[in-house]
């Protein structure tokens, strides 16, 4: 029987979120709302003219705290006003590309900005857990195609990547250092996520979405690349159990997990591209512009074993649904449909 996320466990609990405005954060607090839990979000006003966390404003229930996780004294005081007893932290500079542009930057938020987020968490009464988020590409890739474990070396090839790791390292460094301090801290690993909302730059499906409405080719960096693509519900599921059996049982639970799809051969680029034109009904046309001096993983795979065993959890969507389901969402929004509306219903079928 598939796990779903507990309301009695959360209604009421007060849980902080960084990075609510992004597009993972949108989608988590509107979930932690539907399961009857006090959210606080700390973040950056949402980037870009399209985003999900304007399109979601009246349905999120939450206190919107603005902050720059890279000012740690502000940081610090909001952390500690928030009065949280679970904090997940999602607030990250989260594009690889953009990590070239700006790696001083890169490192400044998802290195430097974790660690004033752990800082701030010794301070901060009556935490119970907090589960900080990283990715699937903080592990050393050697090409081999290998599915990554939870034990694997840790590394990366492009600032964003080994920003992510040495968060990774920070927070298990932390955790040894202080540890009366910090009860039950964990990180989590997921891979590729999609989903209805997601606008930012160079992600594959947003640029799809952008190309068919413009008439404008799709650059592909990487057609043949495969990642390990899942559904943005069935990652913050994952997320939300885990908090769950941190508190729960938190000698039983693992201090880092991998969330992906179930085990098979993972598709490339191109092949999403093509299964998203066809349910998207837009023939989307692409050009390969490769760029040698910003390499990226040809392969990347996790396996997510320990997660299947330690929670019970277990996607809900394969991949075709995923795309199923992002390209109505994209539609509708293309039609100017109520989206906050058409997001809190799909967002419910994760959290039932």
């Amino acid at each position: 029987m598939m796990r779903c996320p507990d309301p009695g466990f959360w209604r009421g609990r007060r849980v902080l979120v960084t990075g609510h405005t992004g597009f993972k954060g949108s989608w988590l607090s509107l979930m932690l709302t539907q399961l009857g839990a006090t959210v606080i979000g700390i973040a950056l006003p949402p980037e870009g003219e399209h985003n999900l966390f304007s399109l979601l404003a009246g349905s999120l229930r939450l206190d919107h705290w603005l902050a720059d996780i890279c000012d740690a004294g502000d940081f610090a005081a909001m952390v500690a006003d928030s009065n949280a007893s679970v904090v997940m932290h999602l607030a990250a500079q989260a594009l690889v590309q953009r990590g070239y542009r700006d790696p001083v930057g890169t490192y400044a938020v998802n290195l430097t900005g974790t660690i004033h987020l752990l800082q701030a968490l010794r301070r901060l009464q009556g935490i119970e857990a907090a589960l900080i988020i990283t990715t699937d590409k903080v592990y050393r890739n050697d090409g081999s195609g290998r599915r990554f474990v939870e034990t694997d070396p840790l590394g990366g090839e492009d600032p964003y990547s080994t920003s992510k790791a040495a968060a990774d390292l920070a927070v298990g460094n932390w955790r040894a250092s202080f540890a009366t301090e910090l009860p039950s801290l964990a990180t989590a690993r997921a891979g590729n996520v999609l989903g209805g909302g997601d606008f930012a730059e160079a992600r594959l499906i947003p640029d799809m979405v952008r190309a068919a409405a413009s008439s404008q080719p799709l650059v592909i960096r990487n057609p043949q690349a495969t990642r390990p693509w899942q559904h943005v519900g069935d990652v913050l599921t994952g997320y939300l159990l885990y908090v769950e059996d941190l508190i729960g049982r938190p000698t039983q639970t693992p201090r880092a997990l991998n969330f992906g799809p179930e085990a098979q051969r993972e598709p490339s680029v191109v092949e999403v591209l093509d299964a998203f034109s066809a349910v998207f009904g837009a023939s989307i046309p692409c050009s390969h512009a490769p760029d040698p001096s910003r390499p990226e993983a040809q392969r990347l795979t996790l396996d997510s074993t320990m997660a299947r065993t330690a929670l019970q959890w277990q996607p809900r969507y394969d991949l075709g649904q995923t795309l199923a389901s992002s390209a109505r969402w994209y539609a509708a929004w293309r039609r100017g449909e109520d989206m906050a509306r058409l997001t809190a219903m799909e967002a419910a079928d994760f959290c039932q």
